[in-house]
């Protein structure tokens, strides 16, 4: 429970609040399963401050600093977290559905298998962040920085990813159905087994990546760059491959029936036992 000292400091407003945190520094602030509910610590200073099974439910944090805060298990359903400094901090199976964290840092955060439905992360920086088994569905990314971020099992279903950067990223597992990631960066991002199955992936960026055994029946790949991609064993059924580059992009066993690969270039690409859009099997 919260301690009863540091809870009435900070209903004080932000003035006490702030010059209590400045005199006792070392101090660790503990307002763990606190009822916050509606709250305003718009830029307050709740460093490393612990806030586990808190209800922050509509709380407006924005800009506040959460650096190193313990927020797991924490409600902060529709809360504003708008440029708000949540560097390292704790949100394992955090309820953030949506909640307003466009601009907020992410950055090295642990997210594992938080509540992100609808939340709105537009521009933010989740750099790093392990989100394994995450919800995003429905969720906006798009010009997120989610480089060598963790998103193995997490769900992406209907998200708009559009001009994020995922490079580095690994997303083993993920399920992208339907999502939007038009001109997104996926440089040599880990999509293996990842459902991408009828997503819009056009003009995107995938150098490199890893795709082997993805599911990608009717996804949308049109003048997107594919190059070196690893498609062993992904099934790419009605896949929309036209004008993209697919130069030395591996198919080793891909089933590509009824794809469509008008004006893409396969230079040096390798098709050994893959299923052609005819339905041949290459040798």
């Amino acid at each position: 429970m919260a301690n009863r000292e540091h809870l009435a400091l900070l209903q004080q407003g932000a003035v006490t609040w702030l010059e209590w945190r400045s005199s006792y520094v070392q101090i660790v602030p503990d307002l763990s399963a606190a009822n916050l509910c509606g709250a305003n610590f718009r830029g307050a200073n709740l460093t490393k401050a612990n806030l586990k099974r808190a209800n922050l439910d509509r709380a407006k944090l924005i800009a506040a600093n959460l650096c190193g805060a313990n927020l797991s298990a924490a409600s902060l359903c529709e809360a504003e977290l708008i440029d708000a400094n949540l560097q390292k901090a704790e949100l394992v199976d955090a309820q953030l559905i949506s909640a307003q964290m466009m601009g907020a840092d992410l950055a090295y955060a642990n997210l594992i298998g938080a509540d992100l439905r609808g939340v709105d992360l537009k521009a933010a920086d989740l750099s790093h962040a392990n989100l394994t088994a995450a919800e995003f569905i429905g969720a906006t990314l798009s010009e997120a920085d989610l480089s060598v971020a963790k998103l193995s099992r997490a769900s992406l279903v209907y998200a708009n990813l559009t001009g994020a950067n995922f490079s580095h990223a690994n997303l083993s597992s993920a399920n992208l159905y339907e999502a939007e990631a038009i001109a997104t960066y996926f440089y040599r991002a880990n999509l293996c087994q990842a459902n991408l199955s009828e997503a819009h992936f056009g003009g995107a960026y995938l150098f490199g990546a890893d795709l082997s055994a993805a599911e990608l029946y009717l996804t949308d790949l049109r003048w997107t760059n594919l190059s070196k991609v690893n498609f062993t064993n992904a099934n790419l059924i009605r896949a929309d491959l036209r004008g993209a580059n697919l130069s030395r992009a591996i198919f080793i066993g891909a089933n590509l029936t009824e794809a469509k690969l008008d004006g893409a270039n396969l230079s040096k690409a390798i098709f050994q036992g893959a299923i052609m859009p005819d339905g041949k099997v290459r040798h």
